[in-house]
């Protein structure tokens, strides 16, 4: 059984999509096995890529997080949860909205605690 590739980006979704739906078959039968879709995956792949490698933590992130991490608070300061959500979005471009809803909180502290562990392991 062969065993299934992780997509890099967009061409690989797009790839999978059309092998599933038959669609690459009949292209590749119509234009020929060189129809310029393996150039097309790569630069969308490029282009439109799955997992960016998250940034470093500036000192004073890393010090916030350690005071948070540390004092293991369930509820978190308005400040602080805006801090959060503020080094969380710059960490993983995103544009994720400061929030108090506790699930979700939650998840952004589990997402960072990630890149703070490996600070405090190294």
């Amino acid at each position: 059984m062969a065993k299934k590739k992780q997509s890099k980006g967009l061409g690989d979704d797009i790839e999978k999509i059309t092998e599933a739906t038959g669609i690459k078959k009949i292209v590749e039968w119509t234009w020929g096995q060189d129809c310029g879709c393996k150039e097309r995956k790569e630069k969308l792949n490029k282009m439109f890529p799955h997992s960016k490698k998250p940034e470093c933590l500036k000192q004073i992130e890393y010090n916030f997080l350690d005071r948070i991490y540390k004092a293991n608070s369930r509820v978190l300061s308005r400040e602080d949860n805006q801090y959060l959500y503020r080094v969380y979005n710059r960490v993983f471009n995103t544009k994720k909205v400061s929030t108090t809803c506790g699930s979700c909180v939650k998840s952004v502290m589990n997402e960072l605690k990630k890149i703070y562990d490996e600070y405090t392991e190294a």
